[in-house]
C-alpha cells in the first residue's frame, strides 16, 4: 500500500525543518561510534575502576577477550507496581549474556515516581520535570562510556520518555527497551470511575472508595487503563525499540521472562544481524510512526509534550500542527479505557499492538522502510510472541480482531479520525482528547468561572457553585508556574456536573492525566498564563466557546475590550505555596528554564 499523502507530507516537513539539528546530531553520533571500544580507549586506572566489581570471569571476557559489555539502566523501585517486577531483571540479563560470551553491568538507576500516588499532592509538581531528571540520570549512567549496547528498564509515564531522551545522547549504542507488562485485571476501570464520582458527591465514604481503588490497583504490573504508561509501550512497539509484542504480557509469566532474555539476545545482535544504534532507529519516520499509533489508539495527551522532547533529543523538531494533520487522517482503531470500557489486557487479547501496527501498515499510514532493533524490520511487530514447553519463543500471525468492540480494522474504524485535536483562537493554542468525549459534548459554550488552583475548583464544586453550564478555567498551572502538574482530581467532580446534564468544559495551562477524557478539556494552553498567555485575561462570566469540531477555542469578548484588558497577576502567595516544601525548591531552575508545553516543556535546550 503506498504511503498516505498526509503521512508523507508531515514526515517530509519534519525532515526539512529538522535538517540542521538532525545533521548535527548524526555528526556527533558518528564521532562517538568511530572511537575504540571503552576498555581499549580508557586509561588503565579508568578500566580498573570500571570493572573492579565484576566477577573474575567477566573481567577476563570484557578486558582480555574483548567481549561486548552491555549497560543496564534501571528504573526499578517497588513504589511503582509497574516497576516492581524489574527487581530481578539484571540478574536474568547477566545470566543470558554470559551464555553468549558477553558481560553486563547495571550502569545506574534512575528515579521513578508514581503519579497515582502523587495526584493532587505537592509531589505532583515534581512530576513533569522528573522526566528531565531521568534523562540526566540516564546520561550519568551511560557516561561511564564502557558499553557496547544498552538495555533500558522502565515502563511508566515520565520514565520511558526520560530514558529515551537520555539514551539518545548516546545514539551510537544499540539500545533495547525492556518492559514488565500490565497487572492482571481487577475492578473494571468504569466501575472504579463510578465509585469516584459517587465519592465526589458524598454518596459513598472513604472506606468504600478505598476498597474500590485497592481492587483496581492490586498487584505488580502497570495500571490497566490506557494512560501515559501504556501509551508509552504502544509507541515503543511502533518505533521498533522493543522485542516484538513484549509490551502487554503480564508479569510472572514464563513468556515474560523469556522475552526479557530475548531483549538481551537482541541487543547483542543474536539474530544474525547487528542491532543498529538507537540514534539511527529513531529518525523522523520512527517518530511519525509513534505519533500515528498514539492517535489510532486514543492514547495519552501527555505525549504531545513528551514526544516533542524525545524527537528533539534526536535532533528532530515536531509540533502540534504535525499531530493535528496526522489526526485528521488516522482512524481510531481501538476502544480502551478511558475511550472505551476495555482494559489493556482485553486490548492485548483482542490483538494488541501487533494488530494495530499491521492495520496501519496495510493502510499506508505507517512507514515500513524503517530500522528496528530486529533484523526483520517493523513487520516483525505485527506478530505476537508465544512460548513453547521448552521455553522456545516463536511469533505467530494475529489474524482478525478477536473482539471488534475493542479493536477494528482500518477499513471499519470506530472513527475516521484520531483521538486528538488541536485548538487555536484568542485563548492561544491547546489540545483536546476527543476520543473519549461524547460527540454531543464536542462543542461547549458557557460562562467562565476562573480558578487559581484545582483546590479552588473542588471547593466551589462542594459548595454547589458549579451546578450550571460552565467552562472552568484553571490557570497558573504551566511549566514555568508550578511545574505543570496533572489535574486528574478534577475529573470526578466535572464528570458529575456533566452527568447532571450541564454543559461543562475545562480550560487550563496544566495537564490532565493520560486516563482523562470523559469531560471536554482544552489543556496545555500555550503560552501559559504565567508567561503572559491569554488565560491571564479571562474573567468570571466571560463566555468561552470550545469547538472541537472546528478546532477553535475563543473567549467571546469584544476585540477592543479584550486588547485593553490588564492581565491578572498570580494571587499573593500562590506560587510560593506551590513551589516550597516537598523538594520543590530544588526544581526552581527547571521552572525558570522550561520551554512551553508545545516545545516539550524541555529544561535542557
Amino acid at each position: 500500500m503506498p504511503l498516505h499523502d498526509t503521512v508523507h507530507t508531515v514526515t517530509e516537513r519534519i525532515r526539512q525543518r529538522s535538517a540542521p539539528t538532525r545533521g548535527a546530531y548524526l555528526q556527533q553520533l558518528e564521532f562517538q561510534a568511530r572511537r575504540d571500544r571503552g576498555a581499549d580507549r580508557l586509561g588503565c586506572a579508568n578500566v580498573a575502576h570500571a570493572f573492579a566489581g565484576m566477577p573474575g570471569n567477566d573481567k577476563l571476557r570484557v578486558v582480555v577477550q574483548k567481549a561486548p559489555n552491555i549497560g543496564i539502566v534501571t528504573a526499578y523501585n517497588d513504589m511503582l507496581s509497574a516497576h516492581a517486577p524489574l527487581q530481578h531483571y539484571p540478574d536474568l540479563i547477566k545470566d543470558e549474556v554470559r551464555k553468549r560470551g558477553a558481560t553486563a553491568q547495571v550502569a545506574g538507576g534512575v528515579p521513578a515516581m508514581c503519579d497515582g500516588v502523587t495526584q493532587g499532592t505537592p509531589g505532583m509538581e515534581l512530576s513533569l520535570f522528573s522526566r528531565d531528571v531521568i534523562a540526566m540520570a540516564t546520561a550519568v549512567a551511560l557516561s561511564h562510556d564502557v558499553f557496547d549496547g544498552a538495555l533500558m528498564l522502565g515502563v511508566c509515564d515520565k520514565i520511558v520518555p526520560g530514558l529515551l531522551v537520555g539514551a539518545l545522547q548516546f545514539g551510537h549504542l544499540p539500545t533495547v527497551f525492556v518492559p514488565a507488562g500490565p497487572m492482571t485485571s481487577g475492578l473494571s476501570n468504569s466501575a472504579k470511575a463510578k465509585v469516584r464520582e459517587q465519592a465526589a458527591q458524598g454518596l459513598v465514604g472513604r472506606g468504600e472508595l478505598l476498597e474500590a481503588e485497592m481492587a483496581a490497583y492490586h498487584s505488580p504490573g502497570t495500571c490497566t487503563f490506557y494512560g501515559t504508561a501504556n501509551s508509552n509501550q504502544m509507541m515503543l512497539e511502533a518505533m521498533g525499540l522493543h522485542v516484538p509484542g513484549t509490551a502487554f504480557v503480564n508479569p510472572g509469566q514464563a513468556l515474560r521472562q523469556e522475552l526479557t532474555r530475548e531483549a538481551a539476545r537482541t541487543v547483542l545482535g543474536d539474530k544474525g544481524a547487528s542491532c543498529p544504534p538507537i540514534g539511527r532507529v529513531v529518525d523522523e519516520r520512527a517518530i511519525v510512526n509513534a505519533m500515528v499509533t498514539l492517535l489510532a489508539t486514543g492514547g495519552s495527551t501527555n505525549h504531545l509534550i513528551h514526544w516533542v522532547a524525545v524527537a528533539r533529543a534526536a535532533g528532530l523538531v515536531i509540533d502540534w500542527d504535525d499531530f493535528s494533520a496526522l489526526s485528521a487522517v488516522v482512524p481510531l482503531l481501538a476502544r480502551v479505557y478511558p475511550n472505551g470500557s476495555a482494559d489493556v489486557n482485553q486490548f492485548q487479547a483482542a490483538g494488541g499492538p501487533g494488530y494495530v501496527i499491521r492495520e496501519l501498515l496495510d493502510a499506508g499510514l505507517m512507514h515500513e522502510d524503517v530500522l528496528t532493533v530486529r533484523p526483520g524490520g517493523i513487520r516483525e511487530y505485527t506478530r505476537e510472541p508465544q512460548g513453547t514447553a521448552d521455553q522456545q519463543l516463536h511469533w505467530a500471525d494475529i489474524g482478525a480482531s478477536r473482539d471488534d468492540s475493542v479493536l477494528r480494522p482500518a477499513a471499519e474504524p470506530f472513527s475516521a479520525t484520531g483521538g486528538l485535536k488541536l485548538l487555536s483562537g484568542n485563548l492561544g493554542r491547546s489540545v483536546i482528547k476527543v476520543s473519549a468525549v461524547p460527540p454531543d459534548r464536542h462543542v461547549v459554550q458557557a460562562p467562565a468561572r476562573v480558578f487559581a488552583s484545582q483546590g479552588e475548583l473542588q471547593q466551589a464544586f462542594q459548595a454547589g457553585e458549579l451546578d450550571r453550564d460552565v467552562v472552568c478555567v484553571v490557570r497558573w498551572q504551566g511549566p514555568q508556574a508550578n511545574g505543570m502538574p496533572e489535574l486528574h482530581k478534577l475529573t470526578p467532580p466535572l464528570a458529575v456536573l456533566q452527568g447532571k446534564g450541564y454543559k461543562v468544559a475545562l480550560v487550563t495551562d496544566g495537564r490532565m492525566s493520560g486516563a482523562s477524557g470523559k469531560v471536554p478539556a482544552a489543556i496545555h494552553a500555550s503560552p501559559e498564563a504565567h508567561a503572559g498567555g491569554p488565560l491571564a485575561l479571562v474573567r468570571d462570566g466571560d463566555v468561552i466557546r470550545l469547538d472541537a469540531v472546528a478546532g477553535t477555542l475563543d473567549v467571546l469578548v469584544d476585540a477592543v475590550e479584550w486588547q485593553a484588558r490588564t492581565p491578572a497577576t498570580v494571587p499573593p502567595g500562590l506560587l510560593q505555596d506551590n513551589t516550597r516544601g516537598w523538594g520543590r525548591e530544588l526544581f526552581a531552575g527547571m521552572r525558570r528554564n522550561a520551554l512551553s508545553a508545545e516545545e516539550g516543556a524541555c529544561t535542557w535546550l
